[in-house]
Protein backbone atom coordinates (compact mmCIF):
# COMPACT_ATOMS: atom_id res chain seq x y z
CA UNK A 1 0.00 0.00 0.00
CA UNK A 2 1.80 3.44 -1.17
CA UNK A 3 0.99 6.46 1.19
CA UNK A 4 1.39 9.97 0.86
CA UNK A 5 4.66 11.68 1.78
CA UNK A 6 3.63 13.76 4.93
CA UNK A 7 5.50 17.38 2.96
CA UNK A 8 2.28 16.50 0.34
CA UNK A 9 0.29 16.38 2.87
CA UNK A 10 1.49 19.43 4.53
CA UNK A 11 1.40 21.65 1.31
CA UNK A 12 -2.59 20.70 0.52
CA UNK A 13 -3.44 21.69 4.12
CA UNK A 14 -2.03 25.03 3.36
CA UNK A 15 -2.78 25.61 0.07
CA UNK A 16 -7.12 24.56 1.18
CA UNK A 17 -6.61 26.35 4.27
CA UNK A 18 -4.97 29.59 2.47
CA UNK A 19 -7.06 29.78 0.06
CA UNK A 20 -10.72 29.18 1.91
CA UNK A 21 -9.22 32.44 4.20
CA UNK A 22 -8.81 34.12 0.83
CA UNK A 23 -12.26 33.31 -0.14
CA UNK A 24 -13.75 33.89 3.59
CA UNK A 25 -15.05 30.15 3.65
CA UNK A 26 -14.24 27.68 5.97
CA UNK A 27 -11.58 24.94 4.70
CA UNK A 28 -13.81 22.12 5.31
CA UNK A 29 -16.48 24.22 2.54
CA UNK A 30 -13.65 24.24 0.30
CA UNK A 31 -12.09 21.33 0.80
CA UNK A 32 -15.61 19.97 0.09
CA UNK A 33 -16.10 22.02 -3.40
CA UNK A 34 -12.92 21.20 -4.61
CA UNK A 35 -13.33 17.31 -4.11
CA UNK A 36 -16.51 17.54 -5.49
CA UNK A 37 -14.80 18.23 -8.76
CA UNK A 38 -12.11 15.68 -8.00
CA UNK A 39 -9.56 18.65 -8.16
CA UNK A 40 -7.77 17.85 -4.25
CA UNK A 41 -6.26 15.20 -6.41
CA UNK A 42 -5.90 16.39 -9.77
CA UNK A 43 -4.66 19.67 -8.92
CA UNK A 44 -3.30 19.18 -5.46
CA UNK A 45 -1.76 16.18 -4.91
CA UNK A 46 -0.89 15.77 -9.15
CA UNK A 47 0.29 19.18 -9.57
CA UNK A 48 2.58 19.12 -6.16
CA UNK A 49 5.45 19.13 -7.93
CA UNK A 50 4.80 22.52 -10.12
CA UNK A 51 2.66 24.09 -7.60
CA UNK A 52 4.77 23.58 -4.13
CA UNK A 53 7.50 26.06 -5.86
CA UNK A 54 4.71 28.80 -6.02
CA UNK A 55 4.54 31.18 -4.02
CA UNK A 56 1.39 30.77 -1.52
CA UNK A 57 -0.13 34.02 -3.55
CA UNK A 58 0.36 31.98 -6.90
CA UNK A 59 -0.94 28.61 -5.30
CA UNK A 60 -4.24 30.53 -3.99
CA UNK A 61 -4.65 31.80 -7.46
CA UNK A 62 -4.26 28.52 -9.28
CA UNK A 63 -6.98 27.19 -6.35
CA UNK A 64 -9.47 29.65 -7.02
CA UNK A 65 -9.13 29.94 -10.86
CA UNK A 66 -9.68 25.76 -11.21
CA UNK A 67 -12.11 25.73 -8.78
CA UNK A 68 -14.12 29.04 -10.73
CA UNK A 69 -13.66 27.36 -13.65
CA UNK A 70 -14.92 23.50 -13.12
CA UNK A 71 -17.94 25.14 -11.47
CA UNK A 72 -18.68 27.38 -14.06
CA UNK A 73 -18.35 24.42 -16.51
CA UNK A 74 -20.71 22.22 -14.35
CA UNK A 75 -23.28 24.67 -13.48
CA UNK A 76 -21.76 26.27 -10.26
CA UNK A 77 -21.29 25.52 -6.76
CA UNK A 78 -24.05 22.84 -5.55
Amino acid sequence: MATTPVPQIQFVTLAIGATAQRMGITATELFNRLKRHGLVKRLLFDCYDTLHSESIDGVVWNVQEALKNWEAKEGGEK
